[in-house]
């Protein structure tokens, strides 16, 4: 079911900020950004030698980004797992009882089809199931 490590997801207060260190300190160049309006976010993605580092920049308090630097501030968010059959994934971690956050997938960055398990499925990590691209 997992095919490997798609990215970590970093919540930031500022993408500028941020990547004056990720890019500007580390030589990370970013590949991607987009805004997603649904989940109040703008995001940056930066490769790293096969590993994409996300940042998380929410749009405002109330987002679950916002949430989530208020109560424990800036650094790792999440980790996100590809799969190959998202849908197949989700079918089989509910009937095994974990408790997922997303029963069905919803739209991520890039296009993708992503959905996240409880922090408490993942003993305090907050892991994303992403769906490989099929080419």
């Amino acid at each position: 079911m997992i095919l490997g490590v798609d990215h970590v997801g970093v919540a930031v207060e500022s993408l500028e900020a941020a990547l004056r260190f990720w890019q500007g300190s580390l030589g990370l160049t970013p590949e991607h950004s987009e805004a997603l309006a649904a989940q109040g976010v703008r995001t940056v993605l930066l490769p790293a030698a096969g590993v994409r580092i996300e940042l998380l920049e929410p749009t405002g308090p109330e987002t679950p980004v916002g949430k989530f630097l208020a109560r424990r501030g800036p650094g790792l968010h999440h980790v996100c797992l590809l799969v190959d059959d998202l849908d197949a994934a989700l079918r089989e971690l509910a009937a095994s009882g974990l408790r997922l956050i997303d029963p069905v997938a919803r739209p991520g960055v890039e296009g993708s089809r992503i959905a996240f398990l409880h922090p408490e499925t993942g003993l305090g990590v907050l892991v994303e199931l992403k769906e490989a691209v099929r080419r």
